[in-house]
């Protein structure tokens, strides 16, 4: 089925994307893997090309386009490549960073803004804790009034599975500012990676996604002045139910996009591999498996692509991208176990794109809430 989601724009913005892909991303492949990183001088690179700034109002250094679809079409394209740089991408420009455009200040957006445009300055966002995991109002991480009358604030805690981690430079932390209230107690700070107090642990050692710098974030008594606060205290938990459909979207446009991309290379492979005489995709039950493969990916992308429009013109509601979010990725879970299928025992080796594509994938059913989460949310819209 054609898509008619993308005009001549879109797709020219897509040209763009695919020729930093070709030419900066690719050639380092291995090297990210190694290295368990995305280097530095890639992130500005990616600045320079306009890529972090689709969000950020023009007066801070953004190209302030109102257009989600070029956000979706970044996402496609990162994802065909890797899971992990289209997540760590993602997470700075498209999950973080609206948080400071929508709740900042005028002097903490000029203050961070232009920076986190050209990729100088690497976002995170702390959310999940230790003892919380999608848990979000159960957070234990706390931030509380300095006795002294400077309107500073002491936070303490941890988070954990945090994204671009290690080497961000700005956090957006959720914390505790009213053990009373439950949700309504939960405030946003950024915390900047030179705050004494704030450390960070050695990247986690992963399944899977081995270029995604992924951290604890540990803050001990981290004092912060009150211009740190971002948007009111107490209103952490409201912003982040808002921001959340788009992070849950944008998951699910990665998801559709790589699983489409492996298994369009898998059929290639069956075209090409042979068994008694034959291509293997010639055999009928692999090409019954396929035709089912092809299938389900259109269709999945079908109603993403519905959801880009929705929430381009924004009417994207949570519970629509809590659909698209867990199907997505347990469509591109199941694509990419019949891909590693179709490889037999070369989908088993890491050399094989396959076999990382599909370690990659798994961490999908489970982060920006887990699929059982998301189901939740979905059934409480039922009246269930």
């Amino acid at each position: 089925m054609p898509r008619n989601i993308y005009d001549a724009d879109h797709e020219a913005f897509r040209s763009s994307v695919r020729e930093f892909v070709e030419r900066s991303l690719k050639p380092r492949a291995e090297e990210m893997i190694r290295d368990h990183v995305i280097p530095r001088d890639l992130w500005i690179e990616a600045g320079k090309q306009g890529f972090f700034g689709l969000g950020i109002p023009e007066e801070f250094g953004g190209a302030e386009v109102e257009d989600y679809r070029f956000n979706a079409v970044m996402a496609e394209e990162l994802a065909k490549f890797n899971a992990a740089t289209s997540s760590c991408f993602g997470i700075h420009s498209d999950i973080t960073a609206p948080y400071i455009v929508a709740l900042g200040t005028q002097e903490q957006k000029e203050r961070w803004l232009p920076q986190v445009a050209t990729g100088e300055k690497i976002l995170s966002i702390g959310m999940t804790e230790p003892s919380g995991g999608s848990d979000l109002a159960a957070l234990k991480t706390t931030a509380v009034k300095a006795d002294d009358g400077s309107g500073d604030w002491i936070i303490n805690g941890s988070k954990t599975f945090i994204t671009n981690g290690h080497q961000c430079d700005l956090a957006v932390v959720a914390v505790r500012t009213d053990p009373t209230k439950g949700a309504k107690g939960i405030s946003l700070f950024v915390l900047e990676a030179e705050d004494e107090g704030f450390s960070k642990g050695q990247p986690l050692d992963k399944v899977g996604q081995p270029e995604s710098d992924t951290s604890e974030l540990f803050f001990d008594n981290v004092r912060v002045p009150a211009d740190r606060l971002l948007g009111e205290p107490g209103m952490g938990f409201i912003a982040m139910m808002q921001k959340l459909p788009q992070e849950r979207l944008g998951n699910a446009i990665a998801n559709i996009a790589n699983g489409r991309q492996i298994l369009e290379e898998t059929i290639e492979y069956t075209k090409e591999r042979k068994a008694f005489g034959q291509p293997i995709g010639a055999f009928q039950h692999n090409k019954f498996k396929i035709a089912e493969l092809v299938t389900k990916v259109e269709v999945t992308e079908a109603y993403i692509d519905d959801c880009v429009v929705a929430h381009a013109e924004g009417k994207l509601t949570a519970v629509d991208a809590a659909k698209a979010k867990w199907w997505a990725a347990e469509v591109q879970c199941d694509v990419l176990d019949e891909c590693v299928q179709l490889h037999g025992g070369y989908g088993f080796m890491n050399e094989y794109r396959v076999a990382r594509a599909w370690k990659d994938a798994r961490v999908h059913k489970i982060w920006a809430g887990t699929n059982e989460i998301m189901k939740e949310l979905i059934g409480r819209d039922l009246g269930l």
